[in-house]
């Protein structure tokens, strides 16, 4: 009976998570895998987490917030980090993000000490105080804000990075192949075990993760001017520039 119960919630959840992909396009674009038995696991692994009393995060109804707020159809930039943070409450679904708290972790107080270091006025959003640390205002322009691992357990990094795999290696190669000049930033060395799945008709940048400069008390990210080359590179592909 309890085995029965959880199949049923897996499927509920599962099916309300696809919906939430939907108005996006990323419901279509993801369908093949979305339909598998390996994101079938992935919810499985997520219930029985909780059901065992270890709590994740972000909640599952942020899980796909990063897609929701940057639509298939708009996506220009792929930003890949590491692990949500793994504070209760903190992780909002968009990588690096801070909305939940309005409180800025340390990864992004770097980022956006970076971004005021090297990038110049004309190519930063005028946004102030908390509406700086929710980036929905990156996934708007085209920015898809991603973690390695789409949760973690609380309090503990890197714990659901070989779960989320498959899943990620399947988005990667949906987009190497469907996608053409998207440019990738892959921040930190867990991201950029990735760079095998990306062709040479897109452009991959690297730099190291904020986190490092944190954990290793740095005053300043060395971001390796990624979000300047970033626009840079929007620029030969004759699109937009992104608003940071």
């Amino acid at each position: 009976m309890y085995e029965n119960k959880e199949k049923t919630d897996t499927k509920q959840i599962k099916d309300k998570l696809i919906g939430k992909l939907v108005d996006s396009g990323w419901a279509s674009f993801l369908r093949a895998h979305l339909r598998s038995s390996e994101f079938e696991s992935i919810i499985d692994f997520l219930v029985n987490e909780n059901q065992e009393g270890r709590r994740f995060t972000p909640p599952l109804k942020q899980l796909f917030r990063a897609f929701e707020e940057c639509p298939l159809d708009k996506i220009k930039v792929v930003i890949i980090g590491q692990d949500p943070y793994p504070q209760p409450l903190v992780a909002d679904g968009i990588a690096f993000s801070c909305s939940n708290t309005n409180k800025a972790e340390a990864s992004l107080r770097y980022m956006l000490r970076a971004i005021e270091d090297t990038v110049a006025l004309e190519d930063r959003d005028p946004v102030e105080n908390e509406e700086r640390l929710d980036l929905v205002r990156w996934s708007h322009q085209g920015v898809l804000m991603l973690n390695s691992a789409l949760t973690t357990e609380v309090s503990k990094i890197g714990k659901h990075v070989d779960t989320w795999k498959p899943f990620m290696e399947y988005l990667l190669d949906m987009l190497n192949f469907q996608q053409t000049g998207l440019v990738w930033a892959l921040m930190g060395k867990q991201a950029q075990q990735y760079e095998a799945f990306i062709g040479d008709h897109h452009t991959v940048l690297k730099s190291t993760h904020p986190a490092y400069a944190a954990y290793q008390k740095q005053f300043n990210w060395d971001c390796n001017d990624i979000f300047n080359k970033i626009n840079l590179q929007l620029v030969d592909y004759k699109k937009e520039k992104i608003l940071w």
